[in-house]
């Protein structure tokens, strides 16, 4: 199933003036920069060199040698043990038949050659789902800070109204002291969210390359399945984890038949050019003249029978059938855990989005019921503690809501990436063209030079060690759905005319 609006055009419309960050701008760098995409991406270069390394076995090979002898103690005449002698060869040899292991090698690496550029793939949705959390949580932590900051400047007031009405005799030392331990309360929940905003800018950090500025809301995600057996449907044709899985057990067939290849016979042509030179002591005080060098050229005819190796070949054998049925099962819990992701990611959007629509009634609910609260405290009907109640029902509606927004986002990703549907091509990022493992594959797996080292590595992926420590300085605004008035009580009263006497 494909989405009829493309994500990549979704993440385009998220574009902001460049005081902010986006989503967009945030995938965009931690694609380029994330040390954990590039260094997959050298592990996937590193799988295309199996594949010339396998054809090399089948590829006909040229060597030559050389050597020099001095005899220091003869006990012979020199045509038996000459004083010295100077040789050389030069020779090709060539595989003519191995039994089917270079085939079957070259096609095994070939395979896992497809299963690395799959597994790639996985390795970023993987990351980019990641960042699409960690850009959420520092969202949703900041307005966390923002709501528990409300929260402790509400109950700051609310405080110091306690203190006036109780100098005024129109409260209790029970009212004072219940005001103070619930802006106690709110300030360690507060110092609580203000940690877990830093942890969340760190691991921003540490995914993106960057600290996080100010971060605008993440665009809306494109039609997401309408039930879990279409996103299952999905996945299972496009879930690049998946397709890594059963490319890796696809190779494993090529595995058994190497081995097998180790029961058949092995031929090979050598033509090699033989060069002798006894630089003039063969012969020597014979009295006679005799030829000091000579060249042969050889053809030869290499024919190698296994008869009886010491079981070795059948323990090859087992050992790769034994390494198939793992890939078998392997590929099978693949297939369950993407089964099971896809299905977990849609049943927590989907409730998310129930929990938003909930939290967003209740968020109206207690912001209407603490007003009432506190005009009922004004005649006399209701307890300081009823109002400290009513202002903390609101900041718990207030934060499951905030929690729900990033739950819900974080699912709707998470589901787009277990469909195979997360990843790079499909976002449309910006800064360059994509990395197209592809590319390096075409230009080394015919290759058949011993001197094309390729260059030296060097670091992609830059640290953050310069990156300042993060802090919990929350500059962005607070939802305007999410700010409830200071004190919107009436004015106080005192002596015979206070509400409460």
């Amino acid at each position: 199933m494909k989405r009829a609006v493309p994500l990549a055009a979704l993440l385009s419309l998220a574009a902001t003036p460049a005081a902010a960050d986006t989503l967009r701008e945030a995938l965009a760098r931690a694609y380029k920069d994330n040390p954990t995409l590039t260094g997959s991406r050298a592990q996937q270069r590193a799988t295309d060199e199996t594949v010339p390394i396998a054809r090399a076995a089948g590829i006909p090979t040229l060597g030559t040698n050389a050597g020099y002898n001095e005899n220091f103690l003869q006990t012979g005449n020199s045509l038996t043990n000459p004083a010295r002698q100077l040789t050389a060869f030069a020779g090709v040899t060539v595989p003519v038949y191995q039994g089917g292991a270079v085939k079957n090698s070259v096609r095994a690496a070939e395979t896992r050659v497809e299963a690395g550029q799959a597994g790639l793939r996985s390795t970023e949705a993987t990351t980019f789902t990641d960042v699409v959390a960690a850009y959420n949580n520092v969202l949703r932590d900041e307005a966390i800070v923002g709501l528990n900051t409300q929260n402790v400047r509400v109950l700051g007031t609310n405080l110091r109204a306690s203190r006036d009405r109780f100098q005024v005799g129109d409260l209790t030392r029970t009212d004072v002291a219940q005001s103070e331990a619930r802006l106690s309360l709110a300030r360690a929940q507060l110092q609580t969210a203000q940690a877990n905003l830093v942890s969340s800018r760190e691991n921003y950090v540490r995914l993106v390359g960057q600290a996080p500025g100010v971060l605008e809301p993440p665009p809306p995600l494109p039609n997401l399945p309408n039930s879990p057996d279409a996103a299952v449907d999905v996945a299972m044709q496009n879930n690049p984890a998946l397709l890594a899985a059963q490319k890796t057990r696809d190779a494993t067939a090529y595995d058994v038949r190497v081995a097998q290849a180790g029961r058949l016979p092995q031929v090979g042509v050598t033509v090699g050019e033989q060069y002798n030179n006894f630089l003039g002591s063969l012969g020597a005080g014979q009295g006679f003249t005799t030829i000091q060098s000579g060249a042969a050229t050889t053809v030869g005819l290499q024919l190698q029978l296994p008869i009886f190796q010491g079981g070795r070949v059948s323990a090859q054998i087992r050992q790769a059938r034994a390494l198939r049925g793992q890939a078998i099962e392997n590929a099978t819990a693949t297939e369950r855990q993407v089964i099971a992701s896809a299905r977990s990611a849609y049943a927590i959007w989907r409730s998310s989005l129930e929990v938003i629509a909930s939290s967003e009634t209740a968020v109206n609910a207690n912001k209407l019921s603490l007003e009432g609260v506190r005009a009922e405290n004004s005649v006399g009907n209701r307890t300081i503690l009823d109002i400290l109640n009513a202002e903390q029902e609101l900041l718990n509606s207030q934060v499951t809501l905030v929690t729900a927004r990033r739950d819900a986002y974080v699912a709707g990703f998470a589901l787009l990436a277990a469909m195979g549907e997360a990843e790079a091509r499909d976002l449309g990022l910006d800064g360059g063209p994509l990395y197209d493992p592809t590319v390096n594959y075409r230009n080394v797996r015919r290759s058949i030079s011993d001197f094309r080292d390729g260059p030296q590595p060097q670091a992609e992926a830059p640290g953050t060690r310069n990156i300042p420590a993060q802090n919990a300085t929350v500059t962005r605004p607070l939802d305007p759905a999410l700010k409830s008035d200071v004190d919107r009580s009436p004015a106080l009263t005192t002596g015979e005319n206070a509400p409460n006497r």
